[in-house]
């Protein structure tokens, strides 16, 4: 079916719409109230069928390459909003804006309901009306939590009031000691006091801490000082200092856009009572144009999900966009009540959102100064690659004759590896291609989750290259992939060390640089860190597997039924979770006996 014959007998319920080049790639995803009427307004019809003018530059460069248009209905707009959210993270299209921050921000929270109420972290919304939320935090929330336990003298632990007994936080005089000792209400509530305090005022907790630490040095406990400092420093960076003074206990939550021409940043201020407590950014590339109205609908969309914030406050815009109404009625209906979106124009909500919008240009010219002092347009330029390559994936897989297959994913971002974001994974497979075809279908399933990056690159050649290419058509994702692997000498890697050529693919041809050529080394130096992560892993694995199998066979399990187990279930935690009837199928019940006896 043509495209013209597509836009003829659209329907009139809500739903998305996604447009297709001529080689079944997908270039847009979109969202409608009433897919006829939203999708023919991109269009006129005479006298033939063509990109309507009035539309911007990037939406009709779209439409020149778009040959197909495929559709899905659903019951309202609210169900578009959270499908189109949905498949741009998944799919990644060409001409949509992916924000990849939309992370739940961890809270401080204490239950007032117990006893002897202590503080602790979360990152969802606790069953209990009785609860108390500080936050969210985007860095340091850990770091004040602890902080707190160091000048505050409360329950440490969870377990220690059921224990009754008092343990060594209290001998060192860092707990009042409850669990056995008789503390009153009112001494309990003064430290409690002083804690909630230090949360509210990260001046104060500085400061106190800035005290403990100089106490820590005279005493010359220079680890702990150390600690401190390091504390201190974490705290610090989450805070936007402002003049602006609140005098009532008003919470706000608070969104700002920013853009250059080839990038925008969303910076996020989030007020409690009266003070900026944290604040969190976001950068997207603007590859084809910007979108104000795209950039606020992911934005929102993403920060306030089905998994919605501990506290719903009202929410402060530095403009107007297209979809408010629309985010407006989504945020309504996770938080289950009237959600306020406010365009603040005078006053001093106004003088907050000109604050976020001055730290946006900041970022901006800060993150600009960067770039162009980095290699990342070089690397584009010369392996050709859509986007440039901010945020890469990297992929490697190792065992030892097939025995403990891993693989391991690491993540570099803008200069620095992200090790929070690494991933590994334990394998099946025995062989290396489809070790490495296991691996990269793992990580695709979980794009929803965790969108697409710029780049993948491979620890392989032009074999794993077209397996990645084939894995991302298969889903329909559309992403820059290389790959790097040594240079084949007699069939073999030549790895003679100083003779170790290495070869980069890409889709369209291969590059041997020389070895001084910083293109070179960066992707020498990003395969190096997947091939240690990997190689680490698969240490740590293998070391686990061999002291499972000595126990095992000390309980009268040979080693060839061990491998046969592990060939057949891949490892030895799923060998733990299974049913005696499975292990049966493949040993005895004699030797399901003993291992299922074993592991219980």
């Amino acid at each position: 079916m043509t495209l013209e014959q597509t836009l003829r007998q659209l329907p009139t319920q809500a739903g998305i719409y996604q447009y297709f080049d001529k080689n079944g790639r997908i270039l847009y995803v979109g969202k409608a109230k009433n897919l006829k009427n939203r999708v023919k307004s991109y269009f006129t019809f005479t006298p033939h069928l063509q990109p309507n003018k009035k539309l911007s530059e990037r939406i009709v460069s779209m439409l020149k390459q778009a040959t197909s248009l495929e559709y899905i209905v659903v019951n309202s707009e609210h169900d578009a909003l959270i499908l189109e959210n949905s498949l741009i993270k998944q799919l990644n299209p060409k001409y949509n804006i992916l924000l990849r921050d939309d992370k739940t921000y961890p809270y401080i929270y204490i239950d007032t309901a117990q006893p002897y109420p202590r503080f602790d972290i979360t990152r969802k919304v606790l069953k209990s009306k009785t609860i108390q939320y500080y936050g969210p935090y985007s860095v340091g929330a850990r770091d004040i939590l602890d902080s707190i336990y160091e000048l505050c003298k409360l329950v440490q632990k969870k377990g220690s009031l059921s224990s009754q007994k008092l343990c060594l936080y209290h001998q060192i005089n860092k707990c009042l000691g409850p669990c056995e000792l008789p503390v009153s209400k009112e001494l309990y509530d003064k430290e409690l006091s002083f804690a909630k305090k230090l949360i509210l005022n990260k001046k104060l907790l500085i400061s106190h801490l800035q005290k403990r630490m100089e106490i820590y040095a005279e005493q010359m406990r220079f680890e702990e000082a150390a600690e401190l400092r390091d504390r201190i420093e974490k705290i610090s960076r989450s805070q936007i200092h402002s003049e602006i003074d609140f005098a009532s206990d008003e919470n706000y939550d608070i969104f700002a856009i920013e853009h250059t021409q080839t990038q925008a940043v969303v910076v996020r201020l989030f007020m409690r009572h009266g003070k900026i407590i944290s604040s969190s950014h976001s950068f997207t590339q603007l590859h084809h144009g910007f979108d104000l109205n795209e950039l606020y609908t992911r934005a929102l969309s993403n920060f306030y999900t089905q998994e919605k914030p501990p506290l719903c406050v009202p929410i402060l815009l530095a403009h107007n966009f297209d979809d408010f109404e629309v985010i407006q009625d989504h945020i309504s209906k996770v938080f289950g009540k009237k959600a306020q979106l406010l365009i603040p124009q005078r006053g001093k909500k106004k003088e907050l959102i000109s604050l976020a919008l001055i730290n946006a240009k900041e970022l901006l010219k800060r993150n600009a100064q960067q770039q162009t002092s980095t290699i990342y347009p070089e690397i584009q330029k010369l392996f050709e690659l859509e986007k440039l390559p901010l945020r890469v994936e990297v992929f490697d897989n190792s065992h030892m004759a097939g025995v403990a297959p891993v693989g391991a994913m690491i993540v570099y971002d803008n200069g620095t590896f992200d090790k929070k974001s690494y991933r590994t994974y334990h394998l099946q497979a025995k062989d290396e291609y489809a070790q490495m075809r296991e691996t990269l279908t793992r990580r695709v399933h979980s794009f929803e989750k965790n969108p697409p990056p710029d780049l993948w690159v491979l620890d392989g050649g032009a074999t794993l290259l077209q397996l990645a290419k084939n894995i991302l058509l298969s889903v329909g994702v559309t992403l820059d992939v290389i790959a790097i692997s040594k240079e084949k000498v007699d069939a073999k890697a030549h790895r003679a060390k100083g003779k170790a050529n290495d070869i980069i693919y890409t889709s369209e041809e291969k590059f041997l640089l020389k070895n001084n050529d910083k293109r070179l080394q960066w992707v020498q130096n990003l395969r190096d860190e997947a091939h240690r992560s990997a190689i680490a892993f698969h240490k740590k694995t293998k070391l686990k597997q061999d002291q499972e199998s000595k126990l095992l066979t000390l309980h009268g399990i040979s080693q060839a039924k061990i491998i046969k187990l592990l060939n057949h279930f891949g490892t030895f935690e799923e060998i733990k979770n299974l049913s005696f009837e499975a292990i049966s199928e493949v040993l005895n019940q004699k030797d399901a006996k003993i291992i299922k006896k074993f592991y219980k």
